[in-house]
């Protein structure tokens, strides 16, 4: 490990951010420094502009691995090497204004039913149920689940905040048919080995399975099931106000997307639905 990488890790833990980010600001720092073979410190504005325009033209890369890339780059002048006159020559990209893709009201249950592996199902489950991130639902520990308040405590969400969401009955009772067969003891959804949490890419080679076998044409991703919950809260009446909390979102303005994409604005209210027995409910009269 060269001192400068060192360094930018310590800079990067001192200041708390996560170990997810810190692993991202250093692998995009690397593939910078790689593409040129130089270190970091001996590249300057005409480097990051020529990274950037290869970014952009050559590797077609997304927007937000683009401004990972972006964000890891400052820090690393800003902070670790102390050259903050380049953050003007390191621009934010325009962020696209892409609408989320949401299934209907049935097509959960659907989805649901064409995933075989119960501890992925039911953890598709709390996502759809509660809006969590994947991240944030992997995180979940056993002690999180209150079935006396009727709560799930979300540690350390995005911006590191903690925050507390609904437990519907009908989650509870997928949670407690789950736990009957996999017996979790720490982590409520354990990876190979029990004293770590499961991987992420196992959900996501589950969905891009089930996809497949339900028929939905429609694209499907983990973060799928967090923009269903908000949007079918919204169409069930749910005010905004109370969903952006239950998201978790700093800001209003990002939860207020889900108004574009609701088929329907119910009377808005302060209560939430129980989404997932909302759909078993529709299966049963279909």
């Amino acid at each position: 490990m060269t001192a400068l990488r060192q360094r930018m890790i310590q800079d990067l833990q001192i200041r708390n951010y996560s170990p997810r980010t810190v692993d991202t600001y250093i692998r995009c720092v690397s593939l910078f420094a790689k593409h040129f073979s130089r270190s970091p410190d001996q590249l300057g504005p005409q480097q990051i502009r020529a990274y950037q325009n290869f970014l952009v033209q050559t590797k077609k890369a997304s927007w937000s691995y683009f401004n990972q890339t972006v964000c890891a780059l400052r820090f690393l002048y800003r902070v670790s090497l102390g050259r903050p006159e380049l953050i003007a020559h390191i621009p934010f990209p325009k962020k696209e204004k892409k609408l989320p893709v949401i299934l209907s009201i049935e097509e959960p249950r659907t989805f649901f039913c064409a995933i075989r592996n119960l501890k992925h199902r039911t953890c598709l489950k709390v996502l759809y149920a509660t809006g969590l991130r994947l991240s944030e639902a992997l995180n979940l520990r056993l002690e999180d689940i209150d079935s006396q308040r009727m709560t799930v405590r979300v540690r350390r969400g995005k911006g590191r905040r903690d925050r507390y969401v609904d437990l519907s009955p009908a989650l509870l009772k997928a949670l407690r048919e789950y736990w009957k067969v996999y017996r979790p003891n720490t982590w409520l959804f354990a990876g190979k080995y029990p004293d770590h949490s499961l991987h992420a890419t196992a959900i996501q080679k589950a969905v891009a399975t089930a996809r497949r076998q339900s028929g939905i044409t429609k694209p499907i991703h983990p973060h799928t099931m967090r923009h269903c919950f908000a949007t079918h809260l919204l169409e069930a009446g749910t005010d905004l106000r109370t969903i952006q909390v239950l998201l978790g979102h700093a800001s209003m303005s990002t939860s207020a997307i889900y108004l574009h994409v609701a088929a329907r604005t119910a009377q808005s209210g302060s209560a939430t639905v129980d989404l997932l027995q909302q759909t078993e409910e529709r299966d049963q009269s279909s």
